[in-house]
């Protein structure tokens, strides 16, 4: 990417996406320290925060799955969808139970989990993303296959999974920042005085 130069209209694109990519990852940070500061919370509580930053993180890759420099856009598009239905599920019917809950926010984590791990092949800081997918996978598993656990579990498990996702985002972001500053400095080098 060192020999290539972008236009400015890609680095405009490129400095948009990290902006985005940070802000979504500060609002998962968010939601995850709040849900583990309030697990005694009701339900009802971290079924519509939940809905709301799923809701975003959907439009997020929907959005990503239409850009040309989006790897795996098909696997964005259904991330997409998947994390749309569940975030609109969650805010329209905060669910009276933990299994619903569960279930819902288990589903979500292993697709997440799973294309982050696909996509992890595509980039250079393959290990990081792939350790988050698979945390994330994992506690998708254990409220998928263990939905009947306590409140305070399930509080546990989705704080650390949403603070897991928001640092890898956040970082994602940076890195496309910086991206753009060593090109925008590289170009502006490059041209004459």
């Amino acid at each position: 990417m060192a020999s290539e130069v972008l236009t400015s209209e890609e680095q405009h694109q490129l400095k948009r996406a990290g902006w985005l990519l940070m802000f979504v990852g500060l609002l998962s940070i968010a939601v995850g320290v709040i849900v583990l500061l309030k697990p005694s919370d009701s339900l009802v509580t971290l079924a519509v925060i939940a809905g709301i930053f799923i809701l975003v993180d959907g439009a997020f890759d929907l959005f990503a799955s239409f850009s040309h420099r989006t790897e795996n856009r098909g696997l964005s598009a259904v991330l997409a969808v998947v994390s749309i239905v569940v975030g609109v599920v969650l805010i329209r019917h905060p669910i009276g139970g933990v299994l619903a809950v569960a279930l819902l926010i288990g589903i979500w984590l292993i697709a997440a989990g799973v294309v982050r791990v696909v996509r992890a092949f595509d980039r250079e800081h393959r290990a990081w993303n792939i350790v988050v997918g698979l945390l994330e996978a994992a506690a998708g598993i254990v409220l998928v296959s263990s939905p009947s656990i306590s409140f305070a579990t399930l509080a546990l498990l989705v704080g650390i999974a949403f603070i897991a996702n928001g640092v890898g985002q956040f970082a994602l972001g940076w890195l496309l920042h910086d991206v753009h500053q060593v090109e925008g400095t590289a170009h502006g080098a490059g041209a004459p005085a």
